[in-house]
């Protein structure tokens, strides 16, 4: 799915032939506005829809971010075994992995 996320956002010229890091970081940013964007939905009471939405937004932008992060040699590790890897990792850890919140 981020593969095809990726080609699409790439196809509509949301990724240019060079990237570097400053555009990662423009990149994970629009992730952090989509959250917010989610949080005002709620905030808002703009309705169930509008949280849908704005959560797949986050993902759509998250898959593609992945997809583009592996294809300009970021990573080489795919989504899934980056998953499986962390999900492993956190079921070793403390109850709230020892915080308050």
């Amino acid at each position: 799915m981020g593969d095809e996320l990726h080609e699409a956002a790439t196809s509509k010229g949301f990724w240019p032939d060079k990237v570097d890091d400053i555009f990662i970081t423009k990149q994970l940013m629009m992730i952090v506005s989509e959250a917010v964007e989610v949080m005002e939905a709620i905030r808002k009471d703009k309705g169930k829809d509008a949280v849908a939405d704005e959560m797949a937004d986050i993902i759509i932008r998250t898959l593609d971010l992945y997809s583009g992060l592996q294809e300009h040699g970021y990573t080489e590790t795919t989504l899934d075994e980056a998953i499986a890897k962390k999900t492993s990792f956190n079921k070793t850890r403390p109850e709230r992995h020892g915080v308050k919140f």
